[in-house]
């Protein structure tokens, strides 16, 4: 009786065989085998069980680069490199790292859903050489995908979707990630409006000087944010989300936004306001953004005069008798330079506007040291979801700095610390603190810095205190000042009333006489 195996052996000769025949027929009689050929195709696929699709590296007029090639080339990487026996590294565009891939003529298994597929790397024609910046014409490189045919709908439907999403999920991965700005000189024309470097800064949540509860539930809105997208779609709002980090200079709002970027892996987008000549041009910068990115809008309050438009206007009077002649000077200085027409409206619907929804994937950042200035409505939830108080550095922020500059964990003085920092609520910049931690010298102990900061702590008590008498005494002198510019007032607008009555006599007894 004959086996299964001696079966397929049989068919698998008999179909040589036949190929045989046929390719020394096709050659003979070249004509005639165009018309058989369509018959043994479909005879050769009766016995065939598998199918075949390629994908070409290049494709289109233009020799663009298939981006289902480079999908695929970045999804197998990481297998090619642990299953492959020959590899070739490719350095792509962007990228931080090389890439590894098969090389020609090389075939690895995958497996999705247990079904078995096969991946070969591929190449047809002979190289020649060639001047042009593309391979020559004949020389075409593509990946081969071969499966059962029974697993056509698993490959089709979900396979396929499956390869694109982790081969472009590798891609974002592995990416140079970049820092970008937009600068006056590059806003006209059709010059890109966004100029970029390497995103290199090391700044992470473990190095951030902040209590680790705050980090936690910071990170945790990160990710939840990251993963929602089909929240997002589900209840009708465009994929971004808003963050308030307030609080005064050098408490680490840019560090915090570094981290944030290095935690998500996103790129950074830092908008400079002023060099924005109008609310259309803001747009535009806004279109021009990837996803996975992070806005950024540094100093709010000091970028565009975006906080009194609402102001009423007996408080605009209150408030102009308030400041004296150098400040009224300085901002009439400062206006004289503006040339940005970007509006509090303009700026709105870049935020949360119909134009907010192109693109997904984005974070808005403002950093603001005075967060009473600006106007609510740019602030409210809704645009500004997450509002973060970056304060000054507490006992939690001061142990993580310890352990940064100078890999210390516990010391007999920290106790000291602790009770300046929470005890006598001495306040001090993270930025101020770290600077005193820094090591001046080689060799410098890490209780000499400690002590150093010790003592900085209670000068800075003491300059504390004295900035309450000074801001006393001015306090006192701004109210007698104003008191006494009240009582000239008031004296000036009685003379001015006697003179009126005066007058208004003399008149009187004028007419009285006629």
């Amino acid at each position: 009786m004959v086996t299964m195996g001696q079966l397929w052996t049989n068919t698998g000769s008999a179909l040589a065989t036949l190929m045989f025949v046929y390719t020394i027929f096709k050659q003979w009689f070249p004509h005639f085998g165009d018309h058989l050929e369509p018959f043994f195709k479909r005879l050769f696929s009766r016995f065939y069980p598998y199918i075949q699709i390629t994908f070409h590296e290049y494709s289109g007029e233009h020799f663009k680069r298939s981006e289902a090639y480079l999908g695929i080339q970045s999804y197998l990487s990481k297998d090619s490199s642990s299953r492959a026996k020959k590899l070739k590294a490719n350095t792509t565009k962007g990228s931080k790292s090389l890439v590894l891939s098969m090389d020609d003529k090389e075939e690895i298994t995958d497996e999705f859903e247990s079904v078995t597929v096969w991946w070969q790397s591929k190449k047809e024609g002979n190289i020649r050489q060639s001047f042009s910046f593309y391979p020559a014409a004949d020389e075409k490189r593509y990946y081969m995908l071969r499966f059962h045919r029974r697993d056509r709908e698993v490959i089709i439907e979900r396979y396929l979707e499956h390869v694109m999403r982790e081969g472009k999920t590798i891609e974002l991965k592995n990416r140079e990630r970049k820092l970008y700005s937009n600068t006056p000189g590059q806003n006209h024309g059709n010059q890109t409006k966004w100029s970029h470097v390497t995103f290199e800064h090391p700044a992470t949540f473990d190095t951030l000087a902040m209590e680790e509860k705050k980090k936690e539930e910071i990170k945790s809105d990160l990710v939840k944010f990251s993963r929602s997208k089909d929240y997002y779609k589900k209840i009708g709002k465009a994929w971004k989300r808003g963050y308030l980090l307030f609080g005064p200079p050098g408490t680490g709002k840019s560090t915090m936004i570094a981290a944030m970027a290095n935690f998500l892996e996103y790129d950074v987008y830092d908008l400079e306001l002023t060099t924005v000549m109008d609310n259309t041009q803001l747009r535009r910068l806004l279109i021009e953004t990837s996803t996975k990115s992070i806005i950024v809008i540094e100093d709010i309050d000091c970028s565009l005069n975006l906080t009194g438009q609402r102001k009423k206007k007996e408080e605009e009077d209150e408030d102009e008798d308030d400041k004296n002649t150098i400040e009224k000077k300085m901002m009439k200085n400062e206006g004289d330079k503006k040339e940005s027409k970007v509006t509090l409206s303009g700026l709105l619907n870049f935020i949360d506007g119909l134009w907010s929804a192109c693109g997904g994937e984005r974070i808005i950042v403002f950093t603001t040291n005075f967060v009473d200035k600006l106007d609510p409505a740019l602030i409210r939830k809704g645009r500004m979801d997450k509002h973060i108080e970056m304060s000054y550095c507490g006992f939690e922020a001061f142990k993580v700095l310890a352990k940064n500059y100078l890999d210390v964990e516990e010391s007999e003085l920290f106790d000291e610390i602790k009770r300046l920092l929470e005890v006598e609520g001495i306040k001090m910049t993270p930025a101020d603190v770290g600077e005193n931690l820094l090591p001046k010298s080689e060799g410098e102990e890490g209780e000499t810095c400690l002590r150093r900061l010790i003592e900085a702590l209670k000068e800075e008590k003491e300059e504390a205190k004295r900035r309450v008498e000074e801001d006393v005494k001015q306090k006192k002198e701004e109210e007698e000042e104003k008191r006494r510019r009240k009582e000239k007032k008031a004296e000036k607008e009685a003379k001015e009333e006697e003179e009126k009555k005066k007058k208004n006599k003399i008149e009187e007894n004028g007419e009285a006489e006629h």
